[in-house]
């Protein structure tokens, strides 16, 4: 079974999105991603109303073992911001697709939502 929600869409760079019945985007990692981390202890996201373009880095997720990169997967503007999982970054790994969300986001190009990954084709591109 999978580790991956199927109402979420998934990016190559294990982050997810979530859309809202109000069409906002919240954003997070992944679970593999955080079992490939470990245990995480920091965490940077940008500004809130700063705008965030596809694909370009937002962020970074600093755990025990490394330094990740966190990347944009759907352009838009960052209405929130996790306060709660900055301040407890353990919130990651021990809920990645609920209370570890990272932000959430007004989607500019609602276009760019059809080049996520279904949490099948998620979970095949990390099996292989």
């Amino acid at each position: 079974m999978s580790e991956h929600p199927s109402d979420l869409r998934y990016t190559k760079e294990h982050e997810w999105v979530r859309i809202g019945d109000d069409g906002t985007a919240t954003i997070g990692i992944t679970f593999f991603a955080q079992d490939q981390l470990g245990d995480v202890v920091y965490l940077v996201l940008p500004k809130v109303g700063s705008s965030i373009e596809k694909d370009s880095k937002m962020g970074e997720v600093e755990s025990v073992k490394s330094i990740s990169d966190l990347f944009v997967p759907v352009s838009g503007e960052v209405l929130e911001i996790n306060k709660d999982a900055i301040d407890h970054p353990e919130r990651i790994n021990e809920a990645p697709h609920d209370a570890g969300w990272l932000i959430k986001v007004k989607i500019s190009n609602e276009t760019e939502l059809e080049q996520l990954m279904s949490s099948n084709e998620y979970d095949q591109a990390i099996a292989s």
